[in-house]
């Protein structure tokens, strides 16, 4: 006969008591040089239509305070963002959490997963670092996406993960 049984709460295992694993040290770097190069195109911008004859000036300087300032906070943002990221993984899933106002806790099953795959960009291999993506059944993006790995440790865990996918299917 069919039984499921209630559990209490309490009996529950907590996130904040897992061994999360952090993200490569220089992945702040890495977002902090994008911004970089991001402020600079925009900043040319602003610059190139400032050489049209008759404009004010005004908006300009307006224009170029206010990228300061976005410029300033983005390159803050990653000291704080960063060190609350990390993940785990455990003998059925792989947990990633992210956040700092707003807080979220993924967790993706091994049985749930079709695929792995992990990526870089040029900025990602100046760092030797890569981004893990995970697909699972019916999604049509992919449903967890770890940036800032180490890129040795992105293939170890995407082969890793695929060979927890391929056992799970073997024993079925």
């Amino acid at each position: 006969m069919f039984q499921n049984p209630e559990i209490s709460l309490d009996e529950l295992p907590r996130a904040d008591d897992l061994d999360w694993l952090k993200l490569h040290p220089q992945y702040a770097r890495r977002i902090r040089v994008q911004t970089l190069i991001g402020v600079a195109i925009v900043g040319v911008a602003i610059t190139v239509l400032n050489l049209v004859p008759n404009l004010p000036l005004t908006p300009f300087l307006i224009l170029y305070s206010l990228l300061a300032i976005a410029a300033t906070a983005l390159l803050v943002w990653p000291g704080f963002s960063i060190p609350r990221q990390g993940y785990v993984l455990r003998d059925k899933d792989i947990l990633f959490r992210k956040g700092v106002i707003w807080r979220s806790v993924t967790a993706v099953p091994f049985n749930r997963i079709q695929h792995v795959e992990s990526s870089t960009t040029p900025l990602d291999r100046k760092y030797d670092l890569a981004t893990l993506q995970l697909f699972t059944a019916g999604g049509s993006s992919g449903d967890l996406k770890i940036d800032g790995l180490d890129k040795d440790v992105a293939e170890n865990l995407r082969i890793f993960i695929l060979g927890k996918v391929g056992a799970i299917v073997e024993s079925d």
